[in-house]
This record gives C-alpha cells, structure tokens and sequence, in this order.
C-alpha cells in the first residue's frame, strides 16, 4: 500500500496553467517579428495588422495568467523579452523601412533612440513592486507602455494608410517628431492607464460586450481609419490618466495623514 501519493508525482498542477499565457506570448513574437518581414515586402498594411494581433494577444496572455493563476517568474521575463522584439524593434525596422531611412544616419539614429527608451521602459516594469496599501497604483503604469508606444510610432504610418489626410510634404518631419515624444514618454514617470483592474457590473457586461463587438466589426470593415481614431482617443487618455492619478494620490495622502494624525494623539 502507497502511503504517501505526493513522492510519484511526475508534473505539478501548476504546470499546465503557465504553458497556455506562456504560449500565446510565443505566437505573439512570431506575429510581431513576421511584420519586420512584410515591411521588407512593403506590405505596410499587413504590417500594422501584425503589430495589432501582437498587442492583443500580450493584452491576453497576461490576463489569462492571473485568471487561470498560472503567473511565474518564467512568463514575467518571457513577456518582456518578446515585448522588446514586438513593441520595440518591430515598429522600429517597420517606420525605419518606410521613411526613416531617408534621414541617413540620422533616421537611423531615431531609430536607435525608441528601441533603447523601450528597453529601459521594460526592464523599469521588471523590478516596479506595489506595496497592499497602494494596490490602486496598479491601475496605472509609469510612462507610456510599450505596446502603446509602438501604437503611437506607428500612428502615421496608420493615417498614410487610413487616405484621410495626405501628409507627404511633412512626413519625415511628423514621424521624426513623433518618435522623439514617444520615447521620452516610455522612459517619464507619467501615470498612464494600465486597464489591468476594471470592475464592470454584471447588468453591463451584455452592453459591453456588444462594444467590443462592434469596435472590431468596425476594424474589419474600416480598419486603418479605426485604428487611427483609437490612437488619437488613447493619446488623449495620457493627460486624463495624469489629472486623475494626482487626484488619487491626493486622497491617499489626506487618508494616511488622518491615520498618523489619530495614533499620535489622544482624544479627551
């Protein structure tokens, strides 16, 4: 008779619950990597596509990890890792291809300038830890992230494809920019939208559903000009993010004060 059942365990329960999040970050690389490969085909179209499945699917693995509870050191690293090719070279070598080669050694340089910003971005998420007192920090994130960075340098390229307005005559000069201002947002310390803890009320989930339905339904039939919009909604989001962190923080301040303020003194 078998006393103890635990010594002939084989695989642990928690094994295959990181496989799944760990997989999809792995079909989400490829995905980001092969848009390198239509750029180089200049096929900029199927490109931005690419990216977009990419950013969906980091969106999803992460999720599905806590949901499934199968977190691990292994898949934090992996998802940076892959993060750095899909977010960071890939829209790169993509607007580089595009038009940031005709700046030379300079576009070239732009170039270099994202992917390092991105880079440091990734490896400052690595190591930012919330203490339980501040768990509704983590509805924000330092600095734009990295699949929203790549959204934002790719957003020309987006609006060249989207014909809603032609900007040829000031092309290297708008992505130019517009490359710089991404990669100082990576590195800030702006509070932006993480999404990561939205509480949405059972009454509400049929409507919810129904807008993420139509929100895709709308990228398949329009989907540059969506994309686009999209963009331009989340570039907005940045400042609204920043107003309403400092309200928070506010709040939390005044709490904290009030608790210090009744340990310290006595009430007569």
């Amino acid at each position: 008779m078998i006393e103890n059942k635990k010594s002939f365990e084989i695989v642990s329960n928690k094994n295959p619950r990181i496989l799944l999040p760990n997989t999809l970050t792995i079909i989400g690389v490829c995905i980001g990597l092969s848009s390198i490969k239509f750029a180089l085909d200049q096929n900029y179209g199927l490109s931005i596509i690419a990216l977009l499945i990419s950013g969906i699917l980091d969106t999803l693995d992460g999720r599905i990890a806590r949901l499934i509870k199968g977190t691990s050191k292994v898949g934090k690293e992996l998802d940076s890792l892959t993060d750095i090719v899909s977010f960071g070279v890939a829209p790169a070598f993509i607007m580089y291809f595009w038009t940031l080669n005709e700046l030379g050694k300079l576009g070239w340089l732009i170039v270099l300038i994202y992917v390092v910003c991105c880079a440091l971005r990734l490896a400052r998420f690595n190591i930012t830890t919330y203490r339980d007192d501040f768990l509704w920090k983590q509805n924000f994130f330092e600095g734009v992230p990295s699949p929203g960075g790549a959204g934002l340098v790719m957003l020309p390229l987006v609006l060249f494809k989207s014909e809603i307005y032609n900007f040829d005559q000031y092309k290297l000069l708008i992505v130019s920019t517009i490359f710089i201002i991404t990669s100082i947002l990576l590195i800030s310390k702006i509070p932006t939208y993480s999404f990561k803890r939205i509480a949405i009320p059972r009454s509400t989930t049929i409507f919810l559903l129904f807008g993420i339905g139509l929100y895709f339904g709308l990228v398949f039939v329009y989907t540059f000009e969506v994309l686009f919009i999209t963009g331009v909604v989340y570039l907005c989001t940045i400042p609204i993010s920043y107003l309403h962190f400092r309200k928070l923080n506010s709040k939390e301040k005044i709490l904290k004060q009030t608790q210090d303020i009744d340990e310290t003194e006595d009430v007569l």
